[in-house]
């Protein structure tokens, strides 16, 4: 009789751990301009071969290549590096704060820039973002006041959602930021049903849900593609993969010998795969979705494909589970880097402008984190009173919440 071998599962392991060689062989690249652009009315089966390969504009030397390459006006392309610059340095300067103990925690999006930039720009306004927790490059992109944000993370006198959010769980409705959730994966069902509205009212507005490559593991990511599908709801559904969640490789996730845009593939949902790193890229493929979505095609997939440069938040140590030195050799490079070299190919920018650019924006974040810190910062206790709590929930405040009012007001 034959001896049968025991069962066992596979683990999945990142590619390195700490003190190891940095490893990206795993990626599935593409050289730029190589991938084929399909008509908006393409079926979603037709569109497999574009869930493995990535798609990308930019070149190594800069230049804007292949038939993804938009037709778009150099101004635009200036407003990017801007958006990403100033995001960069609002990052730098609130995780400063934090260390600082003016707020209590904060998330970067160091090396993240390009996506939520390109992607804000290429949508209209009135469109609804679903977001996560680090889509801040989207806000920067629609000129919200950094004092209005600051406020926020400070939980000062002038926090607009009065101390009731995490930091960075911004909620900026103007601005077409749904209200952040802490809870991983909800905001995708919420686009998705929110699109659908959208729908039924008869309206154009179109919505865009986020998701970072850990949270697809969660159901309501599955429920979303679903119902997206299902009611050719007119959204954009985007997976960032930054290859970490929190210390979890990508990998744990399902994004193993295959890649999160295939999932969409499998729910009948045309998808993408983007050099989420290539401004270009991600601005021409924002678009070509958007107008998908907007011409009652349906929902798109995309998967942006970048890197988590730094920790996943001020209360992680990355350098405990992978090399140090990933973000260096990540062969995607750096978004604004790489959009810098293509200005100055274009000869519309050089080191001295970005230099001054760099100059101009640092004195506005800095003037604005003045601003704000006269309102108050976790050091010095100016936050929202007691009372505030019962405030902005009923229309009409029920007799036991006042009594509960009248007790907090006397013991103050």
């Amino acid at each position: 009789m034959k001896t049968q071998q025991p069962l066992r599962l596979h683990v999945p392991e990142p590619s390195a751990r700490p003190g190891a060689e940095t490893n990206f062989s795993y990626l599935h690249l593409s050289p730029a301009g190589t991938v084929r652009k399909p008509p908006l009315n393409v079926q979603p089966a037709q569109t497999a071969d574009l869930a493995f390969s990535l798609i990308r504009v930019l070149d190594d030397d800069g230049k804007a290549v292949g038939p993804w390459a938009p037709k778009v006006d150099a101004a635009v392309l200036l407003q990017g590096l801007r958006t990403m610059v100033k995001t960069r340095i609002f990052d730098a300067r609130m995780l400063m704060a934090q260390r600082q103990k003016k707020l209590s925690f904060y998330m970067q999006s160091l090396g993240e820039e390009a996506i939520g930039s390109a992607h804000a720009m290429a949508l209209s306004e009135g469109d609804m973002c679903f977001p996560t927790y680090r889509q801040q490059s989207l806000l920067m992109a629609r000129a919200v006041p950094l004092v209005e944000l600051i406020c926020q993370l400070m939980s000062n006198n002038r926090d607009p959602l009065k101390g009731r959010q995490l930091p960075t769980l911004y909620s900026v409705r103007k601005a077409g930021y749904f209200t952040i959730s802490g809870n991983l994966a909800t905001q995708f069902i919420q686009a998705v049903g929110w699109a659908m509205a959208s729908a039924i009212k008869n309206d154009t507005k179109i919505a865009s849900a986020w998701i970072g490559d850990g949270a697809t593991a969660e159901s309501d990511f599955h429920t979303a593609l679903t119902f997206a599908h299902v009611y050719r709801a007119p959204v954009i559904l985007n997976v960032v993969n930054n290859q970490w969640a929190i210390s979890t490789f990508q990998a744990i996730a399902g994004g193993e010998g295959t890649t999160f845009a295939a999932r969409g593939n499998g729910c009948g949902i045309p998808s993408l795969r983007v050099d989420g790193n290539d401004f270009l890229a991600v601005y021409a493929a924002s678009q070509w979705a958007a107008e998908r979505a907007r011409s009652n095609l349906g929902p798109t997939l995309i998967e942006w494909v970048t890197y988590r440069a730094g920790p996943h938040s001020t209360s992680d140590d990355p350098s405990k589970y992978r090399p140090a030195d990933d973000w260096k050799h990540f062969p995607l490079g750096d978004p604004i880097e790489r959009l810098k070299a293509h200005l100055k190919r274009l000869k519309r920018w050089s080191d001295p402008q970005h230099d001054a650019l760099q100059a101009e924006l640092e004195a506005e974040v800095s003037a604005a984190q003045k601003e704000a810190e006269a309102f108050g910062t976790l050091l010095d206790g100016h936050i929202p009173g007691a009372a505030s709590m019962f405030e902005d929930v009923y229309k009409e405040m029920p007799a036991h919440l006042k009594e509960q009012l009248r007790q907090v007001e006397a013991s103050a």
